[in-house]
């Protein structure tokens, strides 16, 4: 929980960037599970599928449309900002990227990232920091954290077409996704509690 300096209670605010364009994907229940331990922590969170916003807007970049303004006005209320996304070809999806151009200049600025890629193999572990951090940067993002690369592997899928993940991912998320609470509750109010 964080106050404000009259002892309110404020909600700290997330927005999750879900860069797949497959809804139902495994990156979702990683995502799923971010997202509960935000919300366990009192933070607000709401989710962004790029995916579904409409390609015309995307592709033709356009600014004013309402649903990218929608979309930016998420990430400019948000304290913290998951960047989600499978690997494609060594990268994150280039449905992301057109999401990511529409961001504004500074749109990044103060705020705290936590990128959360999945890729078939560790052969592009290294795709947060070569494909994603530049870009991050160039918007503003100054508090990139490192961010968890799964494997298709962690993430398996149950009978129910629901999604169990494996033990080692679970901690590994465990410790990210607090490592974001801790430093969004500092970079609002310079305390962690």
């Amino acid at each position: 929980m964080i106050m404000n300096i009259m002892g309110v209670k404020l909600m700290a605010k997330a927005v999750i960037i879900n860069g797949s364009p497959t809804v139902g994907s495994r990156l979702t229940a990683v995502m799923d599970y971010a997202e509960r331990k935000l919300a366990d922590a009192d933070f607000e969170v709401t989710r962004i599928n790029v995916g579904q916003l409409p390609p015309e807007d995307l592709i033709h970049t356009k600014f004013a449309s309402e649903h990218i303004v929608k979309a930016n006005g998420l990430v400019a209320e948000a304290d913290a900002v998951i960047i989600a996304s499978p690997v494609y070809k060594a990268s994150y999806t280039g449905v992301l990227k057109t999401f990511l151009d529409l961001i504004p200049e500074k749109g990044l600025t103060g705020k705290v990232i936590l990128p959360l890629f999945i890729g078939g193999s560790l052969a592009h572990l290294l795709s947060i920091d070569y494909s994603l951090k530049p870009v991050l940067s160039s918007i503003g993002a100054r508090h990139i954290l490192g961010g968890v690369y799964a494997v298709d592997a962690q993430v398996a899928r149950t009978e129910d077409d629901g999604f169990e993940i494996a033990d080692v991912l679970q901690d590994r998320l465990d410790t990210a996704v607090d490592e974001l609470i801790e430093e969004t509750r500092i970079r609002i109010n310079g305390t962690s509690k």
